[in-house]
């Protein structure tokens, strides 16, 4: 029996995600669907690639060794359906949440003035690589510190976190700025994936009473427009993802997030150096 394209990818969407559900949610299938897409791959290898549990899954001894081959596979299906699409270069920016802010339309107008025979593409992926590990991009954006033993990256400039709620919020609604520790007895929602908001932002001072996961920008934005939970994010997602009933003020006292471009350690994708620079050059500006 031969596998398919289709199920290696299930495959190492769940592992990279821990879940059935969200590999079925990032390819627009059922979990039925993706799970029997799992089970079809390991009866064509003969060997189970993933531990199912009540909380989600993990792969096997052999899934492990199969994942890093498979991401690779799927990279290079990726490169040549692209090139198959394109009769131009083309350099694929992924990124979770909000690109590059306020930057985003700077980096794409220089970039088509000064390389016009390769296009830049940005697109959005909820995966904690912003799509570079699934080989869905060239380049990730990443606020959150890669791999190193798998990435290479640079820091293109750092980000203010601000806080995020509900215009209409009782406490906070006439503020203008706030710090770490007003938002203790507060719910924080949280997007545990690719997210920059964790319970140690927090360490050694008054904390949040608790932590909510989300599942995407959407549902966070929605959670936080109802009043159930208040967040905390890099400043480019107020530009980004600036929304009616949704305010964005600055967080004082907050640590900075390094925003890194990512690409894979051996493959460095033509213009990598050109993009970091002119990156971290509108960055410099503020």
């Amino acid at each position: 029996m031969e596998w398919s394209l289709r199920e290696m990818r299930c495959f190492v969407l769940a592992a990279s995600f821990g879940t059935i559900t969200d590999a079925a949610i990032e390819l627009h299938i059922s979990q039925a669907s993706a799970s029997r897409a799992i089970s079809s791959l390991e009866r064509a290898l003969g060997q189970r690639v993933l531990r199912r549990g009540r909380h989600g899954c993990e792969p096997t001894a052999f899934g492990e060794a199969l994942l890093p081959q498979a991401r690779r596979l799927l990279a290079q299906v990726d490169t040549v359906n692209t090139l198959a699409e394109r009769e131009h270069d083309r350099l694929r920016l992924g990124y979770a949440w909000s690109a590059l802010g306020k930057h985003t339309t700077s980096v794409l107008r220089e970039w088509r003035a000064q390389y016009p025979n390769t296009e830049l593409h940005f697109s959005q992926h909820s995966t904690p690589t912003s799509g570079l590990a699934e080989g869905r991009c060239d380049v990730a954006i990443m606020r959150i510190p890669p791999d190193a033993a798998r990435f290479s990256s640079a820091v293109i400039g750092l980000e203010r976190r601000f806080a995020v709620f509900s215009a209409d919020d009782p406490q906070w609604a006439k503020r203008r700025t706030l710090r770490m520790r007003e938002f203790a007895g507060r719910t924080v929602a949280a997007e545990p994936r690719s997210g920059t908001t964790k319970r140690e932002l927090w360490d050694g001072g008054p904390a949040p009473d608790t932590f909510i996961a989300v599942t995407d920008t959407e549902d966070w934005l929605n959670t936080l427009s109802a009043g159930e939970a208040v967040g905390v994010t890099a400043e480019a997602t107020s530009v980004h993802h600036a929304r009616s009933g949704i305010r964005f003020i600055p967080i004082t006292d907050a640590p900075r997030i390094a925003v890194r471009l990512v690409w894979w350690r051996d493959e460095a994708p033509n213009g990598i150096e050109a993009l970091v620079e002119l990156a971290t050059r509108l960055y410099a500006r503020n």
